[in-house]
Parts: C-alpha cells; structure tokens; sequence
C-alpha cells in the first residue's frame, strides 16, 4: 500500500496531541452527551438520540500530522452527513450555509472543518476502535473519525458541535500558534498547516513524535493509577 506524501507507517496506535491536553481526560467516559450550538436556530443536547440513527462500521487509515500513520482501524459509531441531516438541521436548525464546524472536546481541545469536507461518507463520530469501546487513550466516549484529514482535526471526547457562518466564531487553541492549523488540513496534499510547505513541516514535526508519545502515555498511566486509588 502506497502511504500519502511523508507518511511511515506505524505497528501501534499511541495516544497522540498536543502537550498542554497531556493531563485531561472526561469525567464520565462511559456516557456519551454532547451539545449541538452556534449559528443554530435552538440549541441541542444530544445522548440517547444517537442510537436512533443507522450504525455503521468501516475500516479507514489515521494520518498524524508528525508524519506517522495507524493503517487499517476498524471504526464503528454514526456517520457525521446522518447526524447532521437528522440531528443538527431538523432539531438544532443549523443553517444549511454554515462555512465551518467546530469540534470541542472536554480536555479543551478544539479543530474546526469545512463543512463540505465532512459530508463525506467515511467521515463519522465513533465510539468503538477495533471492536472495542473507545477507552481513554482514543477519545471515550465519542470522537470525530476523518481519514483524509491529519489526526489533529479528529477531536477526543467530543462535548460540542458548532455550526458557524464563517470562522470568526474559532480560535485554534492557545497558545498555539495558527500555522499550526491548516483550514483543510488534507493528508492528500500535505496541508500540515498554514503558510510553511507540508515538506518542510514534516521534518520539523517527525522530532517531536518520541516525547510526545512517551508523554501521553505517562499522563495515562497515572489517570488510571489516580482513578483506581480513588474508588478503592
């Protein structure tokens, strides 16, 4: 298989994002509830409406922006195209001309697409990973699943959906740098970010895979050790 333009493949999936997110995690990863806002014509929350929409399961690569890729996860949750037409247009009123989407997630991460990117089929909210629930590591208990997106656009633990009429509703989140984040943001052309070619980026990127990965991964063993001390 041929991987995008300065991607290496990778045997694991390792929780991956930026450092400041390193630390936060859902207070209720079982329970999925999340907020349909912005330009809409009422506000949304949503929980129990999910499981009346089709299920679907796929199996699609995940692309990180530091240049490594996860190929061939299988995914399962809801098509983002149904919930939109069956949640955020007939119950919220989201305005069929809305330019961008924001995703939040309750470690304060953000990323906003194109909404025309993500009525794309494969693009979907997921709560299982390789026919298992979620876990922490990926997002418990709902994320964004964009394969022709790079990874930092596939918000964890999603808590609000934002339909806005353009993009002064968003700010990348601080004190990040908007380089960092390309509109688009496609693994295709290699829209690592704004301004800097996706080929020198990639260089700059691909130093910071090693600490990143041992970081996350330090924060997540000791949420789990805090967790379970907490309930003994």
């Amino acid at each position: 298989m041929k991987l995008p333009p300065g991607q290496q493949a990778r045997a694991d999936f390792p929780r991956f994002g930026l450092g400041k997110f390193a630390r936060r995690f859902p207070a209720t990863p079982e329970r999925i509830r999340f907020r349909i806002v912005g330009d809409v014509g009422r506000e949304v929350t949503v929980e129990h409406q999910l499981q009346g929409l089709p299920r679907v399961e796929q199996t699609s690569d995940f692309h990180c922006v530091t240049t490594w890729s996860a190929l061939a996860r299988g995914w399962s949750g809801w098509r983002f195209s149904d919930v939109y037409e069956q949640l955020a247009r007939r119950d919220a009123a989201a305005p069929p001309e809305a330019e961008v989407v924001v995703f939040r997630g309750e470690d304060g991460y953000c990323s906003c697409l194109m909404l025309d990117d993500l009525l794309k089929p494969d693009v979907m909210l997921a709560d299982r990973l390789d026919g298992q629930p979620l876990g922490l590591g990926h997002g418990a208990p709902l994320r964004l699943v964009a394969p022709a997106h790079y990874g930092y656009k596939n918000v964890k633990h999603l808590v609000a959906i934002e339909f806005w009429r353009d993009r002064r509703a968003y700010r990348f989140p601080f004190p990040y740098p908007a380089l960092m984040d390309h509109p688009r943001a496609r693994v295709a052309f290699e829209e690592r970010g704004r301004w800097i070619p996706g080929a020198i980026l990639r260089r700059l990127y691909r130093l910071i895979i090693p600490l990143t990965v041992w970081n996350f991964a330090r924060a997540l063993n000791e949420h789990r050790r805090r967790t379970s001390m907490s309930i003994r």
